[in-house]
C-alpha cells in the first residue's frame, strides 16, 4: 500500500485526449508511454487537467483501468474521484480501487461550500467507508471553499489512510502551517506549479503537475536537484520551467496545456463544453512560451 513518505517528486495531472467528443484512449495510452520514459514518479487520471467533471462514469473508469492497465504497476496511479456529494465519492473511491488505482485524490466539495465541520465529516465519512490511501485535494479557487489548516491536522490525526494534500490555495503562509501541522505524517505536494519550488523549500515533497504534461522530465530533475542539495542546479531550471508554467495558466487549466499539447503534435485533441478553446491572444503567448522554452511547434492548431 501506498505510504505517505513513498508519496514525492513530479506526479502528473493527466490530460484526457478527446477526439471528436469521445475519449482517446490510445492518445492516453501514448502519452502514458512518454511519462514513463521521462522520470514521472506517479499518474493522476481524472482530475481537474482530466476535465472530470464532463467525464461520464464509463469514459472515468475507461480512462483509469487504461491507465493502470499502460502504467502496470511501474509507478503509482492516484485517481480522481472527488464530488461534492459524500454518498457519491464513497462508491467511486471504491471503484477506483476495484479498477486498480493504488489512492484517490479528493477533491474539496464544490458549489455547496461546506464549513470546516462540513469539510471534515465529509473527508471522515469517506476514509472510513473505503480501504485505500487518500490524498486531500484543496483549491479554493475552484471549489469556493479553503480548507484550512486546522481542520486537515483534525482529518490527519483521525484518518489513517490519508497520506497526503494537493495544496493548491496558493497561499505560502497556509501551506507551511500545513507542513507545520501535518509534515511528518502525510506528504504536501504542491498544486500549482509556479509554486513547486518554494513549497519544497518549506517542507514539501513535490507536485501533482499540469505542465509534466510536455516536460516531465524537466520538472522531475528540478526537484531531485533539489533534493541532492545541488540548489543553484534547481533554481536555474525553475526559472525555465516558471515562464511556461504562467503560460499554461493564463486561461482556465486544462485550456492552455491541452492547446500546448496540440501544438507539439501530441495526443490531446478537444475540449469538452464548457470549456473551448483559448482567445487568439492567449494562444499566441501559449505559442511564444513553447518557442521560447525551445520546443519545435507542429504545424498543427491555429496560427
Amino acid at each position: 500500500m501506498l505510504k505517505a513518505n513513498a508519496l514525492r517528486g513530479s506526479i502528473v495531472a493527466l490530460i484526457t485526449p478527446l477526439r471528436k467528443e469521445k475519449v482517446d484512449l490510445s492518445g492516453l495510452v501514448k502519452n502514458l508511454r512518454f511519462q514513463l520514459k521521462n522520470k514521472t514518479f506517479g499518474f493522476v487520471p481524472c482530475g481537474t487537467t482530466g476535465e472530470a467533471p464532463t467525464l461520464t462514469e464509463e469514459e472515468w473508469e475507461a480512462v483509469i483501468a487504461t491507465t493502470v492497465k499502460t502504467v502496470a504497476k511501474k509507478a503509482p496511479v492516484i485517481a480522481g474521484a472527488g464530488t461534492n456529494c459524500t454518498r457519491k465519492t464513497i462508491g467511486l473511491v471504491k471503484r477506483a480501487k476495484e479498477l486498480g488505482a493504488d489512492a484517490v485524490l479528493l477533491v474539496a466539495p464544490y458549489y455547496n461550500k461546506p464549513t470546516q465541520e462540513g469539510l471534515y465529516r465529509h473527508f471522515r465519512s469517506i476514509c472510513d467507508n473505503v480501504d485505500i490511501p487518500v490524498v486531500i485535494y484543496n483549491i479554493p479557487g475552484r471549489t469556493g471553499v479553503n480548507i484550512l489548516p486546522r481542520t486537515l491536522a483534525r482529518l490527519v490525526e483521525d484518518c489513517s489512510n490519508i497520506i497526503g494534500v494537493k495544496e493548491a490555495s496558493g497561499n505560502l503562509d497556509q501551506i507551511a502551517e500545513v507542513i507545520a501541522r501535518c509534515g511528518e505524517r502525510i506528504s504536501v505536494l504542491s498544486g500549482d506549479d509556479s509554486l513547486t519550488l518554494p513549497i519544497l523549500s518549506i517542507g514539501g515533497r513535490g507536485v501533482i503537475s499540469v505542465i509534466a504534461n510536455i516536460v516531465p522530465k524537466d520538472l522531475a530533475t528540478m526537484i531531485e536537484y533539489y533534493f541532492k542539495g545541488k540548489i543553484e542546479k534547481a533554481n536555474k531550471l525553475n526559472k525555465k520551467l516558471f515562464a511556461l508554467a504562467k503560460a499554461m495558466f493564463v486561461e482556465t487549466n486544462p485550456i492552455p496545456i491541452k492547446t500546448a499539447m496540440n501544438l507539439l503534435g501530441m495526443p490531446a485533441g478537444d475540449l469538452r463544453l464548457p470549456l473551448c478553446e483559448p482567445s487568439a491572444e492567449s494562444f499566441a503567448i501559449i505559442k511564444k512560451a513553447l518557442i521560447d522554452y525551445g520546443f519545435a511547434i507542429s504545424s498543427r492548431g491555429k496560427d
